[in-house]
């Protein structure tokens, strides 16, 4: 095209195009580091690190104007070693989620610790167990109903096949 605004010199109309998506692609992703919502950041962040097994306040780990969900876990449960780096890839699939693991065993013991204070204090009787908290922070699954909310997430994720239920 010949663009009489350039002294009617030839303008490839591909660089137009060009600069506008690479000016339109980084306003988005400038938008989306400033949301929190980058697939390349998000994870699974730890919630207790240094601290396993310890009594835990986990409203300030709550993602701000995110669903959050929390996974507490014990590192001799095999399910949840096997569960772990689906996790990460659905952190990375749903950066709208705040995902934070949470390690139920102090150090010192062998074994799935169902008798930490971490355990006791949210009172934890099955491993992995996952609490999910909504954007205002308000509590809104937990047990069974949050597994299955979890569950749906990683399948419809293409990270598990479908249940036959």
């Amino acid at each position: 095209m010949i663009d009489k605004s350039a002294g009617g010199v030839y303008e490839n109309p591909m660089r137009k195009i060009k600069k506008l998506s690479w000016i339109s692609g980084g306003a988005l992703a400038v938008i989306m580091l400033a949301a929190g919502l980058h697939p390349a950041l998000a994870q699974v962040r730890d919630g207790n690190p240094g601290r396993s097994g310890q009594t835990l306040e986990i409203k300030p780990l709550l993602g701000q104007t995110r669903t959050t969900v929390f996974d507490f876990y014990s590192p001799y449960c095999p399910p949840c070693m096997q569960l772990a780096p689906l996790m990460e890839k659905l952190a990375a699939k749903r950066p709208e989620v705040t995902f934070v693991k949470v390690n139920i065993n102090r150090p010192e013991v062998k074994g799935i610790d169902w008798k930490s204070p971490l355990a006791q204090q949210y009172g934890i009787k099955s491993v992995p167990c996952f609490m999910i908290f909504d954007s205002q922070g308000k509590l809104k699954a937990e047990g069974n109903e949050a597994r299955k909310t979890v569950t749906d997430w990683l399948q419809k994720a293409g990270l598990l096949p479908p249940s036959n239920n």
